[in-house]
C-alpha cells in the first residue's frame, strides 16, 4: 500500500507511523496548546526528538463548545509555525533509520480557503474533519500534489451531534467511504493519495465508538492507510470514568495496540514519547 503527496511515496509495510498534535491555539479540549511560536516550535521539536514521523498542525480546536475562528485568524495561526517547518525540523536528529525523515507535516483544518492556504505554505496533507462535503478540498489536494486525509462524521465540524444515533456504524461508514473515495477522485485526486480516518468521538456515541474500534478490520476493504486519532478521547472517559484528558494515556496505549493489531497504520497522539515507544517494541 502506498501514500503519494508532494514528491514522495510512502510504502506502509513496516511498523505504523506516529502523528504527533501541535495545536496551535489556546483552547484545545487537552489543555496542550499554544499562540506563542516559540512554545509552538518547541513542542514541534519535542515530538520530532521522540519519534513522532508525522507533525499535524491545528489551529482551531474541533471543540463544538467554542465558536469558530475567522478564516484570517486560522491562517495567521498556522503561519506561525508553518513559515519556520524546515528551520523546526532541520534542527533536529532522527531516532532511528526507520522515522519518516524529513517529518511529514499535516493541517488540520476543513474550510476550503483555509485549505488553500496552507497548501501555499507546504504542508503535505490535508487533515480534514468536514467528511468531504463536496470536492473543493480534494481538488485543492489534487492541484497542489497533496494526500488528503477522509474523517467519517456526520454534519458540520464545530456542532455538536450528541444525539446522532446510527442503525449500522460499521455499514454506513463503508458506504460512506466509498462515496467519499469515488468524489475525491471525480475531483482529480488519485486514489493513492488518500487517506481514512474513522472518526472515534465525531457524531459517535460511546456504543458506536467502541464497535468502530471492534470491526476496524474491515476499513482495509479499501486498501488506504488508516489513521487512528486514538488519544485521550472521550470515549476512555466514558469507559473509564477518567474525567481529566492527560491522565487517558495509558488507556490511549491499549487502545493503539488494539488498532495495531486490527491493521492501523498511523497514530494520532498527544504523548509521542509513549506511543513512539509503543509501536517501535511491539
Amino acid at each position: 500500500m502506498q501514500l503519494k503527496f508532494r514528491d514522495r511515496c510512502l510504502v506502509f509495510t513496516g511498523r505504523p507511523l506516529v502523528m504527533g498534535i501541535v495545536n496551535a491555539n489556546d483552547d484545545s479540549f487537552s489543555a496542550d496548546g499554544s499562540l506563542e511560536k516559540d512554545q509552538l516550535v518547541s513542542i514541534m521539536q519535542s515530538h520530532i526528538r521522540n519519534g513522532a514521523d508525522i507533525i499535524d498542525i491545528g489551529a482551531e480546536s474541533a471543540r463544538t463548545n467554542r465558536t469558530a475562528i475567522s478564516e484570517q485568524e486560522e491562517l495567521r495561526r498556522f503561519r506561525l509555525v508553518m513559515d519556520v517547518w524546515e528551520d523546526v525540523w532541520s534542527a533536529v536528529r532522527p531516532v532511528d533509520a526507520a522515522q519518516l525523515w524529513p517529518p511529514v507535516l499535516s493541517a488540520n483544518t476543513w474550510r476550503s480557503t483555509v485549505v488553500r492556504g496552507v497548501l501555499e505554505m507546504g504542508a503535505d496533507w490535508v487533515n480534514d474533519m468536514s467528511g468531504l462535503p463536496d470536492g473543493s478540498n480534494a481538488r485543492l489536494c489534487a492541484d497542489a500534489g497533496a494526500a488528503l486525509l477522509i474523517m467519517h462524521s456526520a454534519g458540520e465540524p464545530k456542532v455538536p451531534h450528541f444525539h446522532q444515533q446510527w442503525d449500522d456504524v460499521m455499514a454506513r461508514m463503508m458506504s460512506f467511504f466509498a462515496e467519499k473515495i469515488a468524489l475525491a477522485r471525480d475531483c482529480g485526486l488519485s486514489e493513492e493519495c488518500i487517506l481514512l480516518d474513522p472518526g472515534i468521538d465525531f457524531a459517535k456515541q460511546m456504543n458506536d465508538n467502541l464497535t468502530v474500534y471492534r470491526n476496524l478490520s474491515m476499513l482495509g476493504d479499501f486498501g488506504r492507510p488508516l489513521m487512528i486519532p486514538v488519544s485521550r478521547k472521550t470515549v476512555i472517559a466514558d469507559v473509564l470514568g477518567i474525567a481529566e484528558p492527560k491522565e487517558r494515556d495509558a488507556a490511549t496505549l491499549a487502545c493503539l495496540v488494539w488498532c495495531m493489531q486490527q491493521g492501523a497504520n498511523i497514530f494520532r497522539v498527544h504523548n509521542v514519547a509513549a506511543a513512539s515507544q509503543v509501536v517501535r517494541l511491539f
